[in-house]
């Protein structure tokens, strides 16, 4: 999915190189190419990589040298700049406070630094094409939901037969490899998904709000408790079908797709990958064009003892020329390996994976502190004439490297239900069920990232980061398995 590069060396320039909520649109029911409106009213985030000042005041004419208001522009661009908090635009959103013990649903970035360098960068043989098919190829069963880039709440998935929202569905997703037609050729992945639709609650809320800011008071067993400990939660689980209830043959296809050696392609051995386009057109504004916004998918898989895999779909729309990008959709599928492709799916197994709606959120404070922290990272490497056309093979290079990191809280979380003045610009990590997060930022160089972690009780988190340069090209792809570090005597601090 290339596009060709445009100089964009004036036209992507940042202000604060922070996100501008700028409206709302429909969701997609599905993650497939076809488009279904579900609810006008389910609101979409938009943010904007902004131009610099001066670049705008010329794109608008010559600048008025007498004008006193160029003295107060140039102040107030140098206050913004010490100023964390006034960076970018001034929309705002009010949330309404339900009660005190509500858990974090959105906030800012989590501060990553660096303790100690235990291992400096290594090259590493990029992992074999056959090696990751079949990794990948199977019969896998998982749940679904889709949530909203702006609050982090669940959204209905589907509209149902009697006009109820549904807010879960279950999957069967049978992965198969297709042998090449030629020994110059690779195989390809060819995969169908079958879903259905349920859940009309919404999500279930959590003992004691899932308070983070008394979470250090609580004890191991109250962090990873299961659904069943409260009554509210068992009557509402009981009300919902089990996936085994439904024939999924007769079910209908989600999603329907075959995947190559593509360019935006980036794999590992144990089926994790990171799917989008290598190259995001960014360009001047074409008016007689106002109406084309490129969107594109970002699709992330992290997998986890090889028999379960997290599954993030970003759907991002890039328009005036790419200075303004726009969360449409966020889905999330969690799925557990079955048996092979090529066997007929007769298992009487039941699944090991809950709704989403029946799970707790993931907390600022379990990831923050300590971390021993391995990452493989693929780089891209461009010719003269990938910059100046499309190209169907993007080398990449592999490296690896340990270190000691350390997470800081973010400064800004919010509870859910919070009512103040939110500027939506300092969201960033959407904190979601079933130890999972999701963010899209852009740093101070102007870099676009789309990560996803996968966070478990026993304190590993896995994550999946790609990286975009200003002018839209591919920059990195990273992968990484965090480990916390546990004293039984902590250091002094």
């Amino acid at each position: 999915m290339q596009s060709p590069s445009l100089d964009a060396s004036k036209f992507f320039k940042l202000q604060q190189q922070q996100f501008q909520f700028l409206g709302f649109c429909t969701y997609p029911s599905t993650t497939s190419p076809s488009i279904r409106k579900l609810n006008s009213r389910y609101p979409c985030v938009s943010c904007s990589r902004k131009f610099d000042r001066k670049e705008r005041v010329k794109a608008k004419g010559k600048e008025n040298v007498w004008s006193i208001d160029n003295e107060i522009a140039r102040e107030g661009d140098k206050t913004r700049t010490r100023s964390r908090r006034k960076r970018g635009g001034k929309r705002m959103r009010n949330v309404t406070r339900k009660s005190k013990g509500d858990r974090v649903m959105v906030s800012g970035a989590m501060l990553m630094e660096v303790e100690t360098v235990l291992q400096t960068q290594e090259p590493v043989i990029r992992p074999a094409w056959n090696t990751f098919a079949s990794s990948l190829s199977g019969i896998w069963k998982g749940v679904g939901a889709v949530f909203s880039p702006i609050t982090a709440e669940m959204e209905p998935i589907e509209v149902g037969n009697k006009n109820e929202h549904l807010f879960d569905c279950y999957t069967s997703s049978r992965v198969e490899v297709l042998p090449s037609s030629s020994a110059s050729q690779k195989s390809q992945i060819r995969r169908k998904v079958n879903w259905v639709t349920l859940n009309p609650h919404g999500e279930v809320p959590e003992p004691n709000g899932g308070d983070d800011r008394s979470i250090e008071k609580r004890t191991g067993a109250d962090l990873s408790f299961h659904m069943h400990e409260t009554p509210d939660r068992k009557s509402k689980h009981q009300k919902l079908p089990k996936f085994e209830s439904f024939d999924f043959e007769k079910s209908d296809i989600m999603e329907e797709d075959i995947m190559g050696m593509e360019p935006g392609l980036v794999f590992f051995e144990d089926g994790s990958y990171s799917r989008g386009p290598v190259d995001i057109p960014v360009g001047e504004l074409d008016e007689s064009k106002y109406y084309i916004s490129p969107t594109f998918k970002f699709e992330q898989c992290l997998v986890k003892g090889c028999h379960k895999r997290l599954r993030i779909v970003h759907t991002i729309e890039f328009s005036n020329g790419g200075s303004d990008i726009q969360i449409l959709r966020v889905a999330v599928y969690e799925e557990q390996w079955i048996s092979p492709a090529n066997l007929s799916d007769e298992s009487d197994t039941e699944l090991d994976v809950k709704l989403f709606s029946q799970r707790r959120r993931l907390q600022p404070s379990e990831l923050a502190g300590s971390w021993k922290v391995f990452e493989m990272s693929a780089t891209p490497i461009y010719s003269e004439e990938d910059v100046t056309q499309e190209t169907d093979d993007v080398p990449y290079v592999y490296l690896c490297t340990e270190n000691l990191k350390k997470r800081s809280l973010p400064e800004n979380p919010v509870y859910f239900g919070e009512e103040e003045m939110l500027d939506m610009q300092d969201v960033t990590v959407l904190w979601l069920p079933g130890g999972v997060t999701s963010y899209v930022d852009v740093n101070k160089d102007g870099i676009l990232c789309i990560g996803v972690g996968w966070y478990s009780d026993e304190g590993v988190n896995l994550v999946m980061e790609r990286d975009y340069e200003m002018d839209g090209k591919l920059k990195e792809v990273r992968w990484k398995s965090e480990m916390k570090r546990r004293w039984t005597n902590p250091p002094p601090m």
